[in-house]
């Protein structure tokens, strides 16, 4: 065992080293664009180490290059920096609107950003009703099976939903097709809102809109859950634009344009 352990560290060592020396070659160029050979000088590297990496930052984006000879930070460098920032505001800046939201409707309301293929619960606000509901701030559903999930891929191609289908349509209760779901999905995308339909739990319905960033991407969702003794298809279409409301005055203070 003590063997295998040292043969496992080894493995991990060059791959933790090529790592730092990319994180090195990141910073050397976060004031300014640079060459191969000005960054191999800062950061000590060799010039083809440092020509090696540089091709898989320019290839991952991490990297541009401003002309034949320097290389300045990526636009997905400026991507990850916008979500974390945007991840960090969120919750502070939803808050006050989701307090209103579960104050108004009585019902739980939901928080929720995608993680893969699941969703993941940012915040939770109790409503008053006797009902529980089974999520928790950092736990995770499956996209394809919840109100916020749907609400977060509104805008993925045909193509990205056909996928999620296929991979998780065993989720959906009855025998819904691909044809059905993709259409359901299209009437969603067109209203600016989702469902659950008791895809999650037989027992519970929620009504979600998607919150947008100052670029017009969808990066959370909010949800307002509840069982179907208090949510009925009339009640449902009713919340739909008080819950866009909610959503769009999140998302203008996240820099969101007007739809």
């Amino acid at each position: 065992m003590a063997a295998e352990a040292g043969e496992d560290e080894k493995e991990r060592a060059p791959r933790s080293q090529t790592l730092v020396r990319g994180l090195e070659i990141i910073d050397a160029v976060a004031d300014r664009a640079r060459s191969i050979a000005e960054i191999a000088a800062m950061t000590g590297l060799t010039y083809s180490t440092v020509h090696r990496i540089v091709s898989v930052l320019l290839e991952r984006r991490y990297l541009k290059a401003e002309n034949p000879r320097e290389f300045a930070l990526g636009p997905r460098l400026i991507e990850l920096g916008f979500a974390a920032y945007s991840r960090t505001d969120l919750v502070r800046i939803a808050r006050p609107w989701l307090e209103d939201l579960a104050r108004a409707t009585r019902d739980t309301v939901h928080l929720a950003q995608l993680d893969g293929w699941e969703v993941a619960y940012l915040d939770k606000l109790r409503g008053t009703r006797p009902v529980e509901i089974s999520s928790r701030i950092g736990g995770r559903k499956p996209v394809i099976s919840t109100g916020v999930g749907k609400a977060l891929v509104l805008d993925e191609s045909e193509a990205s939903l056909s996928r999620l289908y296929q991979r998780d349509h065993h989720l959906l209760p009855g025998d819904m097709s691909e044809a059905d779901w993709l259409q359901l999905m299209a009437g969603y995308r067109s209203g600016g809102y989702s469902y659950d339909l008791g895809e999650d739990e037989p027992s519970i319905r929620c009504v979600a809109a998607p919150i947008r960033d100052a670029t017009g991407r969808i990066i959370a969702a909010i949800s307002v859950s509840s069982t179907l003794e208090y949510m009925s298809p009339d009640r449902m279409r009713d919340l739909v634009p008080e819950v866009q409301r909610v959503a769009a005055g999140i998302s203008a203070e996240l820099g969101a344009r007007p739809r």
